[in-house]
């Protein structure tokens, strides 16, 4: 038989996404795929009911998204930064923010361009590189604080990358990047002439003192940037797949045509109804942050009554939890005892890591009071996986 493509053997299937189906099996909660278990604002689920009872929009919307959502997209963009893009020449919608990364990805890389990638990571981001034909620089971000080496960074931009991916705040580990940081990745990108790709999922998942920074907006960013985002963890829609990316027209151009032949559109019906969550007023963004303030200060107070040394998340709905007391080798066979013998779902932190580490797992905290306190009393009992 013929061979099959050589990429495939350069990564495996997510590992999140099989913690999942492993919660299942045992029954276990599921700290390990990042969905809440909460439901979305009424706004758009009233929305949602609406389409479905007059009748659509059911059919294609056009191929870069529906005017009104790019309209509403640009205008929610706005309120937040105080810039307005573009919604006929600087915006496509794209099949959640995977297809969004994956488009700016090949909009911008050719075989055998090098992508610098901050370690660890969200794994879609090696798989993304290597499928576009490029090598991954990997610099990493040194636990427990998560902060990168300058030097480090400038060697790899030596190498002259095409890109580097962004995560901010950061999955894994939280990381709300300084602007002092931001600032230096952006003077590396314009001395060795870079674009930066940038994930912020979680741009409004922020816990005070941090404030998020849109990288496009430093000085001189904004035609070397594409930023890519999703209305996934935003509005608690995970399941509605709307991502998008904005950048300067010239790469919107050609990132169109790459979303055209990936995924064709997104789907016609949820945008229209998600064109009610963009529009929600700022009360709705101060009642999730203290929402997702909430839930991170009563996960980590359980865990620190467990005894579970942690990192704290500045960002985001991570947490990761040092296991290098419990004595295991492998932190993927940890996670698979975890969940069947504990009851409690986790994904092992060597997914996320270039280099070979074991001594973290990660949870997610976006569950509601009665779930999380679920899982720490059945957390009580993981010292009986201790070595």
């Amino acid at each position: 038989m013929p061979e099959l493509s050589k990429k495939t053997a350069l990564f495996t299937d997510s590992v999140i996404r099989r913690m999942t189906r492993i919660c299942n099996k045992y029954g276990a909660v599921n700290l390990s795929q990042g969905f809440p278990d909460f439901p979305p604002p009424e706004e758009i689920t009233r929305a949602l009911a609406n389409v479905v009872a007059v009748g659509g929009p059911h059919q294609y919307s056009l191929t870069w998204g529906a005017q009104n959502f790019r309209e509403a997209l640009a205008d929610k963009y706005l309120r937040f930064t105080g810039v307005r893009p573009d919604p006929e020449t600087e915006i496509v919608v794209t099949c959640g923010s995977t297809e969004a990364m994956m488009t700016a990805v090949l909009t911008v890389v050719n075989p055998g361009d090098k992508v610098i990638v901050f370690s660890p990571f969200y794994e879609n981001y090696g798989a993304d590189t290597v499928l576009s034909g490029a090598e991954p620089i990997y610099v990493p971000l040194n636990p427990p604080a998560y902060r990168f080496d300058p030097n480090m960074l400038e060697d790899a931009f030596k190498q002259h990358p095409k890109a580097l991916i962004l995560c901010n705040p950061s999955n894994p580990a939280g990381r709300v990047f300084s602007r002092e940081e931001l600032l230096q990745i952006a003077f590396l990108a314009e001395k060795y002439d870079a674009f930066v790709i940038t994930d912020e999922v979680y741009e409004h998942i922020i816990y005070p003192p941090f404030t998020h920074t849109h990288f496009a907006l430093l000085p001189g960013m904004k035609d070397r940037t594409l930023t890519c985002s999703s209305l996934s963890k935003t509005y608690s829609v995970t399941g509605w797949r709307l991502g998008y990316v904005i950048a300067s027209a010239r790469v919107i151009e050609a990132a169109r045509k790459v979303h055209d032949f990936l995924t064709v559109g997104a789907p016609a019906p949820l945008q229209e109804a998600a064109v009610a969550g963009l529009r929600l007023d700022d009360g709705y963004y101060r009642a999730l942050q203290d929402k997702y303030t909430h839930m991170r200060a009563l996960f980590l107070n359980g865990l620190d009554g467990i005894g579970l040394p942690h990192n704290t998340p500045e960002g985001a709905y991570f947490v990761m939890v040092d296991i290098s007391s419990f004595g295991w080798a492998n932190d993927l066979e940890f996670c698979e005892a975890l969940a069947e013998k504990v009851g409690v779902g986790a994904v092992p932190g060597s997914s996320f890591f270039k280099n070979s580490e074991n001594r973290y797992i990660r949870f997610h905290f976006a569950k509601t009071d009665a779930v999380l306190n679920d899982a720490l009393n059945r957390l009580e009992k993981i010292y009986t996986l201790k070595k």
